[in-house]
């Protein structure tokens, strides 16, 4: 399938009242069919890993176009320009997302830029960077605890941000850190304790939202079955 094609298949399966639905959780863009997620993901399947298609897509616009952008990504052909690029154009929370979760964590430069993105004013930047956080935590199995701990200063410091989607992408990064193990659910409690007792609202509702989380029995039982470092 070519740009058009893809373009065309999303306008016809589009739809005013998933619009509608889409606005009553906060994802407004400036071009948008109303096309629901399940939808995009069959699509994604037919189409398997298409880079240049993906990059194309993006380029046009569209917001269901951008999500399949990143369902079809290639993450090792991912570059620093078009994870700025893209990140600059995020428009919501969903394209954001969308974005971190099925491309971006897995390319070269996640880790740089999670950490880089937290200096940003935009506010999808910014969060960007901490839904990586998560994603990293979540997906790449294989890194060390000291991979993760300068992001719990990086999580204080984003804490302070009052903005709604920066806050709840910051307390998901301390509650994806804090599921990983034992020794990083005891560092990640211990940034909510302090944070839960702020005398500020944003940093204080992390700090709570989290700690529900990272001290469940859920989560403590979960962490008490995985074998000791």
């Amino acid at each position: 399938m070519g740009t058009q094609d893809v373009l065309a298949w999303l306008k016809r399966r589009g739809t005013r009242r998933t619009v509608a639905g889409m606005a009553r959780y906060g994802i407004v863009a400036r071009q948008v069919y109303g096309v629901s997620v399940g939808t995009l993901r069959q699509l994604a399947k037919r189409v398997g890993k298409d880079h240049a298609l993906s990059l194309a897509l993006w380029e046009t616009g569209w917001y269901e176009a951008r999500l399949l952008a990143a369902m079809i990504g290639d993450p090792t052909r991912v570059t620093r320009r078009q994870m700025n690029g893209w990140a600059a154009g995020f428009e919501n929370w969903a394209d954001c997302d969308t974005a971190c979760f099925a491309l971006f964590d897995r390319s070269p430069f996640a880790w740089e830029k999670a950490s880089q993105w937290t200096a940003s004013p935009r506010e999808f930047v910014k969060r960007g960077a901490y839904v990586l956080m998560a994603c990293l935590a979540l997906h790449d199995k294989a890194a060390p605890d000291r991979k993760f701990l300068p992001f719990l200063r990086l999580i204080e410091r984003g804490a302070q941000d009052e903005r709604n989607f920066v806050k709840k992408g910051v307390s998901w990064a301390l509650r994806g850190i804090g599921r990983r193990n034992r020794a990083l659910n005891t560092a990640a409690v211990a940034v909510a304790k302090r944070l839960a007792q702020s005398a500020a609202a944003a940093p204080r509702w992390v700090g709570k939202d989290a700690l529900r989380e990272l001290t469940s029995p859920k989560v403590r039982s979960t962490l008490a079955r995985q074998p000791r470092a």
